[in-house]
């Protein structure tokens, strides 16, 4: 099946320029993953996405079989990528990080008797650091009053949360009444890789939680796990979370965009500002490596740079005068 180009031209759909041998064995992949990974069906695709377009690129470069790749063509594929001029470094090292779990896959099955892609250098990435809104951003933001909207109500809880308990996006719409914990204000939370941790949620964040419990009813249908749900009376998607958090930041007047993630850096910013107990932070995120938590390090290392450049007296610019 093909696609038409802005050009009127047919286009091949992705995949098409594969052999069945190649094709055959990124379909094995997936469902292994699937099945004892249990990945995501988005997290699959994405997989799946990467995989195709590299069959493909390695069909043109001559692989017949997964069996017959070298370390050179790894590289050659890496060089297409890069000269394209379409794909960022981040882009390119997200590819290929995925070809390198298909090639561990194909080294288990034997298929591989050693993962070529591994020792192969990607583009040169920058490290761009996470956008977070300072303590006075996120104040304005929360400071919706407007109690008799319910869904005004459930906006608010759903940023506090956010703001409190440094959650993701999948973790509070995956959140059950259940899991909330208001006597201790204790939340359990299902993260990545379906491992679980329990996080604290401030004064504010239960006080507006107890206000949409209380209006929740108007939205719940008879046994309704979810915490938070939509005008349809269904668990609330991921989708609607982050238009209402940006129709909020206009509201509010704030220049950032607003988006959940931001919410969650500000949680990790802040914390670190006050606290500086890394692994502290690395828990409440529900981080694997410490080495994602310490990224917050920098963004904490700049804002003291800044102090410090405008206001030592020796990184101060000296006047004409002086």
């Amino acid at each position: 099946m093909a696609k038409t180009g802005a050009s009127g031209t047919r286009q091949p759909e992705p995949g098409c320029g594969m052999s069945a041998a190649l094709r055959d064995w990124i379909d094995r992949f997936l469902e292994d993953m699937r099945v004892e990974r249990q990945l995501s069906a988005h997290t699959l695709n994405n997989y799946r996405l990467h995989l195709t377009e590299l069959g493909d690129l390695s069909h043109q470069l001559g692989l017949a079989h997964w069996s017959e790749l070298k370390a050179p063509l790894v590289r050659g594929l890496v060089v297409r990528l890069h000269r394209g001029g379409k794909l960022s470094a981040r882009s390119i090292a997200t590819k290929m990080s995925s070809l390198r779990s298909f090639c561990d896959y194909l080294v288990r099955q034997q298929e591989l008797k050693a993962n070529p892609a591994r020792g192969v250098v990607t583009p040169k990435q920058g490290r761009p650091l996470p956008k977070n809104l300072d303590v006075d951003q996120v104040y304005q933001l929360l400071n919706i009053t407007d109690e008799g909207d319910p869904l005004a109500i459930r906006d608010r809880a759903m940023m506090e949360l956010f703001y409190s308990a440094g959650l993701r996006l999948a973790e509070l719409v995956a959140l059950n009444v259940a899991d909330l914990g208001r006597d201790d204000r204790q939340l359990r939370v299902l993260g990545k890789g379906n491992k679980e941790r329990i996080v604290p949620f401030g004064r504010m964040a239960l006080e507006w939680l107890n206000k949409w419990l209380a209006v929740r009813p108007l939205f719940a249908v008879a046994d309704e796990p979810a915490l938070f749900l939509s005008k349809q009376k269904r668990r609330i998607s991921t989708r609607s979370v982050q238009l209402r958090l940006e129709q909020w930041g206009i509201k509010q007047d704030l220049a950032p965009h607003v988006n959940p993630h931001k919410l969650r850096h500000s949680f990790a910013t802040h914390l670190l500002e006050s606290s500086a107990d890394l692994r502290a932070v690395q828990e409440l995120l529900g981080h694997a490596n410490l080495a994602t938590t310490q990224i917050y390090t920098h963004l904490d290392f700049q804002r003291l740079a800044d102090v410090y450049d405008q206001s030592h007296p020796r990184a101060k610019k000296r006047h004409k005068a002086d």
